[in-house]
């Protein structure tokens, strides 16, 4: 989908900021890319749609030159979502949605259908929102105009720049949550930069984790939990081995009590089933421990947590690495 072969950016000074990146970003896939400032992340994410213009090497988009396509065509297929939300004040909220799609000359009964479902799909009502202006919206809700209206066009790829960093922690958390839930729905190519190792483990398929213009480690976040490649990787991730996140032979039954998460839908009271919980989930015991929940949990999105006959609750694979990450920046692993 997304290809770096041998990318450079270089700037005036003899700085570097990226430095001979060899990168494939697959269909479908969220990445997100992480590291210390001035690692090369932003710089690498603005390069995908020639906001930042390469040095060396070639950049591939669908088996074609970024170069060869027209500007224009090129970053109406990418959605681009930013810290700063950059609503146009002047405008409605639908106005602000319809934008690309109006540069794209669709019809306005489509761009009419288009804000609606867009608006339903981050749960807010349509007509109560389609005519306000964004200072009538708190920041979380601004904040979800800003990434539905890069879905607006139906791009196939989304870049999204730390575009929840300056929301406060619970507005932050609930965004996560519906993007998450969002990319179920769509299964767009997402590159996201973050700086917060949570938030990179909770919402990546793969991490990129980036020091002086380099990759330091690609892999999945319970790779990157269970499998640090070096030093760096370990003290950024938060000094975790395999051996110290499973010491204390925690179970599941642990998880769910010292979690309190929303999306471990538990309750503990022993009281039988819990509404949301997916019949077809796999039903462990409550004395499942946490190194094989997560080779449960790499075949299964979610699984049910059984103690003598009735059920404590699920959870879900973002859920348990969630968790962990958690305990590992708490300092809570031993």
């Amino acid at each position: 989908m997304i290809r770096f072969e041998n990318v450079s950016k270089h700037y005036s000074g003899n700085v570097t900021a990226v430095d001979s990146l060899d990168l494939t970003i697959r269909e479908g896939e969220f990445l997100v890319l992480i590291g210390p400032s001035g690692c090369g992340k932003t710089t690498t994410l603005k390069m995908i749609n020639r906001l930042i213009p390469l040095s060396e090497g070639t950049l591939w988009i669908n088996g074609k030159k970024i170069s060869e396509y027209d500007i224009h065509e090129l970053r109406w297929n990418i959605g681009y979502v930013l810290q700063q939300i950059a609503l146009f004040p002047h405008m409605t909220i639908e106005e602000n949605i319809s934008i690309v799609p109006e540069l794209r000359k669709w019809e306005r009964s489509r761009i009419s259908r288009r804000v609606d479902e867009l608006l339903e799909m981050v749960g807010l009502e349509p007509a109560e929102y389609r005519s306000r202006k964004p200072a009538e919206l708190s920041g979380g809700q601004q904040q979800r105009i800003g990434v539905i209206r890069a879905l607006a066009s139906d791009p196939e790829i989304i870049l999204m720049d730390e575009p929840f960093s300056a929301l406060d922690p619970l507005s932050r958390e609930k965004l996560q949550n519906d993007l998450l839930e969002l990319q179920n729905r769509i299964k767009k190519t997402i590159v996201f930069v973050t700086h917060d190792i949570q938030e990179a483990l909770k919402l990546g398929d793969r991490i990129c984790l980036m020091n002086e213009g380099r990759i330091e480690q690609l892999d999945t976040p319970q790779g990157f939990l269970e499998h640090p490649a070096n030093d760096f990787v370990r003290q950024f991730v938060g000094g975790a081995s395999r051996q110290s996140m499973f010491s204390g032979n925690l179970t599941l039954e642990e998880i769910l009590r010292a979690s309190g998460r929303a999306e471990v839908h538990a309750d503990l009271t022993g009281a039988g089933a819990i509404a949301g919980i997916p019949a077809s989930a796999a039903v462990v015991s409550a004395d499942t421990t946490l190194e094989d929940a997560l080779e449960l949990l790499a075949a299964n999105d979610i699984i049910t947590v059984e103690k003598d006959g009735e059920i404590l609750g699920s959870i879900t694979r973002q859920s348990l690495l969630q968790f962990m990450s958690e305990r590992v920046k708490a300092g809570a692993v031993q």
